[in-house]
């Protein structure tokens, strides 16, 4: 069957703009991104910190929001997000304490996330820091903050909310994901961190997966979790398990319960694709361009535009939380950020 002339032309047309899209150079996606990260900045505190919806969570919300900045290229000494950057720093960098945590457990009862989160933002701004004295206060605060990691993982060989030491013993599986993953990016920005203690995480990711792939709640039950199991995935890629015998069954898993993106399923939605969108990604391909062109359809389409600025609330956090998680995704092939670097 032919085409008529006008159908070639308007198919040609559609497809160039969804390969466009595709490769992140459409240029509505870009400014759609840019006036999120517009917002991002204009929101942060005069003292370089961000909060959740009800001021929780200030560390893990800085951090993160920090990381959706650092996504787009700018760095403490260079870039539109530079200020921002440095201020954000600033502020956790005064979170430090003298255990190493980073983070207030005064005024935060899951302080582990805030923590985690930290620790992979500014390992992954040490890199780039070009003042030698605030470089060396970084690698002291990033050196305590391994140690502190350390002294917190539980006896099964994860984290909880709170730390094993403080007489808590329970772990879970997101909190896991987040210490091994600022751990890595401690490690690849040249801090010291004993093998022992990532060693013993990749175990207990292994020891807490289920027959049919899922990463339970916790070693002790709780049920397969879609959004830990790609947590899991990107956690093990992160340490270099690429080659784990368990990767194909977490994925497999992964792929039956995540690759719906309008389903939810039980997690939160934004934590499950921002670690299936990393897993994804790293491993590239014609499943990672079909995934993206679904997931940033919708991630557009929920966007709440306005004025200059754009941000998304979907999400009982806060729109910060869900504005700097769609964000990072977003910009994941700017390839601005090591830990995420193929």
């Amino acid at each position: 069957m032919r085409m008529r002339p006008l159908l070639i032309v308007l198919v040609v047309a559609w497809l160039g703009l969804f390969s466009a899209i595709a490769q992140g150079a459409d240029p509505k996606l870009e400014k759609l991104i840019e006036r999120g990260l517009d917002w991002v900045a204009s929101t942060q505190s005069r003292v370089g910190h961000w909060t959740a919806s009800d001021g929780r969570y200030p560390t893990a919300m800085t951090a993160l929001a920090g990381t959706a900045l650092l996504a787009e290229g700018s760095t403490t000494t260079q870039g539109k997000y530079a200020q921002n950057i440095r201020l954000a720093v600033d502020y956790l960098v005064s979170r430090s304490r003298p255990n190493g945590l980073i983070g207030d457990p005064t005024r935060d009862d899951r302080y582990t996330y805030g923590h985690g989160y930290s620790m992979l933002f500014l390992s992954q701004v040490l890199g780039e820091e070009e003042d030698e004295s605030r470089r060396e206060e970084l690698i002291d605060v990033l050196t305590r903050a391994v140690v502190f990691t350390g002294e917190a993982q539980t006896a099964a060989g994860g984290w909880g909310y709170v730390s094993a030491k403080d007489g808590n013993d329970f772990d879970e599986g997101s909190t896991t994901i987040t210490q091994v993953q600022g751990l890595r990016g401690c490690r690849n920005a040249g801090i010291a961190v004993p093998a022992e203690i990532i060693d013993r995480a990749i175990k207990y990711i292994q020891d807490c997966t289920m027959a049919d792939g899922a990463v339970q709640y916790s070693s002790k039950g709780g049920g397969g979790r879609p959004a830990i199991t790609a947590a899991a995935i990107a956690c093990l890629f992160n340490a270099g398990e690429y080659d784990s015998m368990y990767v194909p069954k977490l994925e497999d898993y992964c792929k039956k319960n995540l690759s719906d993106i309008s389903n939810q399923g039980f997690g939160h939605w934004h934590y499950a694709h921002y670690y299936y969108a990393q897993v994804l990604y790293r491993e590239g391909g014609k499943e990672w361009e079909e995934y993206r062109d679904r997931l940033y359809g919708r991630i557009a389409g929920e966007a709440t535009e306005s004025g200059k600025f754009a941000h998304w609330s979907q999400g009982y956090i806060g729109p910060i939380y869900t504005t700097a998680i769609n964000l990072t995704i977003l910009q994941l092939e700017n390839g601005a950020l090591p830990i995420y670097q193929r």
